[in-house]
């Protein structure tokens, strides 16, 4: 019993600590999360046209209003979150996954391999990769596939320097001489000693790439170079309805709110799960 409570009372400290930004970060993407599984928790098709009832504002029956073809503003929030939330999402995973793989490729194999991984890094470090994507898509109109393709490779640089720096600095450490010296295989003291490791600087570049790609992915919605015309995402949405702002300005703003409140969510919650980690591995 008496354990039980004291668990019970950790906890409750626990919960104590955690900054109000970061309880309203997370719930955030909690509500964000939530959308992407049940985007049929939208009161309307987010598709449905009703030229009838076009740039109406908020109201019992539009909670948010509708556009400029009379679509239901919440019900095309709720379904743009999708596309808002997952490409970000597999963009940041896709990038940490080879940001990782090249950067325990160059700090394990060192030599020549490390120069060609760092010099071919220097050379995507100085192409900005947003402006790459706009042409690259624009030009074989690729669609959003190439889009993220694109993105993926030219946001590897940063990543990529960051963590063959820690695993440079961590492989000259004495625990990991002395796994070699027992005869662990190199698989293995990837997995058992360095991964642990670099879990607090993992953690956060995914949580940095996400950001980045909330905002990129939306950049070039915007631009029409995203997901198809007509379909309900967020950067679509500021596109289709930036023209509209003095007839129903949440047409607009709504998807807007829903951009920045991700980004920065993303980036709050990542900053706080990053100095948890440190803080951790400080009193050990």
């Amino acid at each position: 019993m008496t354990t039980l409570a004291t668990g019970a009372i950790r906890r409750l400290r626990s919960v104590k600590r955690v900054p109000v930004v970061v309880a309203l970060a997370s719930l955030v993407l909690l509500a964000v999360t939530i959308m992407v599984l049940a985007p049929q928790w939208g009161p309307y098709d987010p598709a449905f046209i009703s030229p009838a009832e076009s740039l109406q504002g908020p109201s019992a029956t539009h909670l948010l209003g509708t556009d400029q073809l009379g679509r239901d503003v919440f019900s095309r929030v709720i379904a743009g979150a999708r596309t808002a939330f997952l490409a970000p999402l597999a963009l940041a995973c896709g990038s940490v996954v080879l940001s990782l793989a090249l950067a325990i490729l160059a700090g394990f194999v060192g030599g020549r391999v490390d120069d060609l991984i760092s010099r071919a890094i220097d050379v995507l470090y100085s192409i900005p990769s947003l402006i790459v994507a706009i042409v690259v898509v624009g030009v074989t109109g690729g669609g959003f596939v190439m889009a993220l393709i694109v993105l993926l490779i030219f946001g590897l640089p940063t990543n990529v320097r960051v963590l063959r720096a820690a695993v440079l600095e961590r492989v000259q450490l004495p625990y990991m001489e002395a796994a070699r010296t027992v005869g662990l295989s190199t698989t293995r003291i990837v997995f058992t000693q360095l991964l642990p490791a670099l879990t607090p600087l993992i953690v956060t570049s995914l949580f940095i790439q996400f950001t980045y790609g909330v905002v990129e992915v939306s950049s070039l919605s915007f631009l029409g170079l995203g997901v198809p015309l007509g379909s309900p995402d967020w950067g679509r949405m500021l596109f289709e309805n930036r023209a509209a702002l003095s007839s129903n300005v949440w047409a607009t703003a709504a998807p807007g709110i829903g951009i920045v409140a991700l980004a920065v969510s993303a980036n709050i919650v990542g900053d706080w799960i990053f100095n948890r980690f440190e803080n951790a591995s400080r009193q050990r």
